[in-house]
């Protein structure tokens, strides 16, 4: 049987454990990633003592599970979330059983575990690996499977289904057939898991090395519509589009860096195709007007389905909103800097990033691409000559225009502060006091005054 080596923090828990006459082995990711090479990020342990005992044994210990027979134990700069050997009972809810049984045996607890490369241990004292269900060799083979009967596993709890399609994107493997199998005939079960819970196993394949299996595997197995029902139109063919909407969104989101807010506009920015889509009967040219901002109403409801926070379904609509900006090497620095000032000096780089994504999204291949390049290179040349982009950049406020212009606090300050920012985007070198004061004074008695039948002095 292989041999790990244990990380150093594990072996002061194990022992206190063997003094106070218990056992306890290492289960779950941290076995998988040692098996595969990788440093650990979470220890999960399991052992034979009870929440209670556990609790008598260690100093701080918080009761994060005890019906279920969890709890964590506090260790320096570590925690352990600890469970005593189970066996499960029914799954009513098709989430957690309704009741647990503890019981002396790793062995029977390992096999209630969801997947073989989960249904492994590994002794802390020795290193050696406690593997029944032969997970190190579906780990060397690339291969999630159930441990027992597919059916009986994913009818305990519908979120083993996103698990499954989760590990794939995590590690690039393959579901073994019959797993794969049930996995469909159990996709319905997907209804009764929690929308926080779905949206959270969503994020973190989203964030995924492998994205692209992962998003693939969701219509192929059935999962789509209980997923992601914003995204099952983009699944169809569009007549004259060559590449599937959902294809390339799911390209995309392989091509954008693993962050949420890029990697959920990458998934989102051409949802709105299918319903924009139409084909010029004379040209045959095929349109799709006003996608961008159809993908993002799509974007934003979809996000507060899934129960995101406000700020990121703002960031990632507002950059579905954006993503169709034009842009070329003979565009104007006026053009540019009204760019900027639209979308955000903030939000530039991300917008530049989901643009080099959605190239990558039409081929699956990393293009480098001098526009871009050049983008980037002008718009930092604008910031760094600090470059008015915003109202509160202008060299006056509203107090200077309502004291020294006579413009009074309310609609037409700040239509009068637009345009001095409309103006001074087409002309920076104007952005001086003396200069914006004569221009507001100007536009509010030519353009403002006559329009509202008013007479004011200042």
């Amino acid at each position: 049987m292989p041999h790990f080596r244990v990380p150093r923090c594990l072996r002061p828990i194990e022992k206190r454990f063997r003094e106070h006459g218990f056992s306890c082995y290492l289960v779950g990711g941290a076995v998988r990633s040692l098996a595969l090479k990788k440093k650990p990020v979470d220890f999960d342990l399991a052992t034979d003592a009870t929440p209670e005992q556990v609790m008598r044994i260690f100093r701080r210990v918080a009761p994060t599970g005890i019906k279920h027979g969890t709890v964590t134990i506090l260790e320096g700069n570590h925690t352990f979330e600890t469970t005593t050997f189970r066996t499960d009972g029914e799954y009513r809810d098709g989430r957690r059983p309704e009741d647990v049984e503890f019981t002396r045996s790793l062995e029977q607890d390992l096999r209630r575990r969801d997947f073989t490369i989960n249904g492994m241990a590994l002794d802390i004292r020795t290193g050696s690996l406690i593997d029944p269900h032969h997970g190190l060799d579906d780990l060397k083979d690339k291969t999630i499977r159930c441990i027992g009967e597919p059916d009986d596993r994913l009818s305990e709890d519908g979120l083993r289904l996103m698990r499954a399609v989760r590990f794939a994107a995590q590690l690039g493997f393959s579901i073994e057939e019959k797993t794969s199998a049930a996995v469909t005939r159990n996709a319905h079960r997907i209804a009764d898991v929690s929308v926080e819970r779905i949206r959270d196993e969503l994020q973190k394949t989203l964030l995924a090395e492998n994205v692209y299996i992962g998003l693939r595997l969701f219509p192929d197995l059935g999962m789509l519509p209980y997923v992601l029902p914003e995204l099952v139109p983009t699944t169809a063919a569009l007549p004259g589009v060559e590449q599937n909407v959902y294809d390339h969104l799911s390209l995309t989101c392989q091509g954008a860096p693993p962050e949420p807010v890029l990697r959920f506009a990458a998934l989102f920015h051409d949802t709105g195709k299918p319903a924009t889509h139409k084909i010029d009967p004379e040209s045959g040219r095929v349109t799709f007007h006003g996608h961008d901002v159809v993908s993002a109403e799509i974007t934003e409801a979809a996000l507060r389905r899934l129960k995101l926070p406000n700020a990121i379904i703002s960031q990632v609509a507002h950059l579905v909103r954006n993503h169709m900006f034009q842009y070329g090497p003979d565009t104007p620095d006026t053009a540019l800097r009204k760019l900027v000032s639209r979308v955000g000096v903030a939000t530039i780089p991300d917008l530049i990033a989901l643009r080099r994504a959605d190239t990558f999204g039409k081929t699956g291949v990393y293009r480098t691409s001098p526009y871009l390049d050049e983008l980037e290179t002008r718009i930092d040349r604008l910031c760094a000559e600090q470059t008015a982009f915003t109202v509160r950049d202008l060299a006056v406020t509203g107090n200077d225009l309502h004291e020294h212009a006579g413009i009074p606090k309310g609609p037409a300050m700040g239509q009068v502060l637009d345009f001095l920012l409309e103006t001074v985007l087409d002309d920076p070198s104007i952005n001086t006091r003396s200069d914006l004061l004569t221009i507001a004074e100007r536009y509010y008695r030519t353009r403002i005054t006559p329009a509202d039948g008013s007479n004011r002095s200042p």
